[in-house]
């Protein structure tokens, strides 16, 4: 796999949405951006406006609709409007409208189907290009059936459990998107104690990548995706992670730490 075919992606869930992260995203060819309709309070969408709206249409922005401000919900009629609000706040049609953790609301197929229908209904009026889903934790959705999504969006790295990587591949098989992205690749922080203890370089071929550029090239292998969806507000460590998917994997390495995984499992 080149190097091209590994996507960094801006994720703005803990971000400040300040302007200078954005156009120093740019400069480092970071092209996308990943965001909800929740994030910020639920003023992301309105916040990336106000202070980068000429700099969006430079930019592919994926978001998310299902939490409102009571919980969430798999309502129809609320998901339509969100798609909408969302393509009105941004000042722009976003490029992807993934499904927000649709097991915050343990649906059965028919709901998740509905939910889903709504997605795949703005894609085609072109409220949006591409629909698809994210989920935190896929082991309540294995064995719903639902149309083809664009996208699936996962978590993914070393400290996602054995279940939920199972659980994710299990979605990946089942419903066949056409994409696979991940998310949190640090469990929450590159600078969270257990990074410290932790050298993911050793799933490494080349021994010169920093151990954080070590734990997200892993990522894009726990499970195999196209992209990671990664949050800082700090341009000069987002140039670490962008250098991160020129390294190789050791497939051997990788293979084995997930069998190691399912027996602790």
């Amino acid at each position: 796999m080149r190097p091209a075919d590994r996507r960094t992606v801006l994720g703005l869930h803990r971000s400040r949405h300040r302007r200078d992260l954005l156009t120093g995203a740019l400069d480092l060819g970071v092209t996308a951006l990943d965001t909800a309709s929740n994030y910020l309070g639920h003023h992301s969408h309105r916040t990336l406006a106000a202070v980068a709206g000429d700099l969006l249409p430079k930019f592919s922005i994926s978001t998310k609709v299902g939490y409102v401000e009571d919980g969430h919900s798999l309502d129809p009629a609320r998901l339509r409007s969100a798609v909408e609000r969302a393509a009105k706040n941004l000042g722009r049609e976003p490029d992807t409208v993934l499904l927000h953790n649709p097991e915050q609301s343990t649906p059965d197929a028919e709901t998740l189907r509905k939910a889903c229908a709504v997605l795949a209904d703005a894609a085609a009026g072109g409220l949006c290009g591409a629909w698809g889903v994210s989920t935190w934790d896929p082991r309540p959705l294995v064995g719903l059936d639902l149309p083809r999504p664009d996208v699936l969006m996962v978590r993914c790295g070393l400290l996602v459990s054995s279940s939920v990587l199972d659980a994710g591949e299990a979605l990946v098989t089942g419903w066949r998107p056409a994409a696979v992205w991940g998310m949190s690749p640090f469990g929450g922080s590159p600078i969270a104690p257990v990074w410290e203890k932790v050298d993911a370089r050793v799933f490494l071929r080349a021994a010169d990548a920093t151990p954080v550029q070590a734990a997200l090239r892993v990522a894009f292998a726990l499970p195999k995706v196209a992209a990671v969806a990664v949050g800082t507000d700090d341009t000069g460590h987002l140039r670490e992670l962008v250098g991160a998917t020129a390294y190789e994997i050791n497939a051997d390495v990788v293979r084995e730490y997930r069998h190691l995984l399912r027996q602790a499992a």
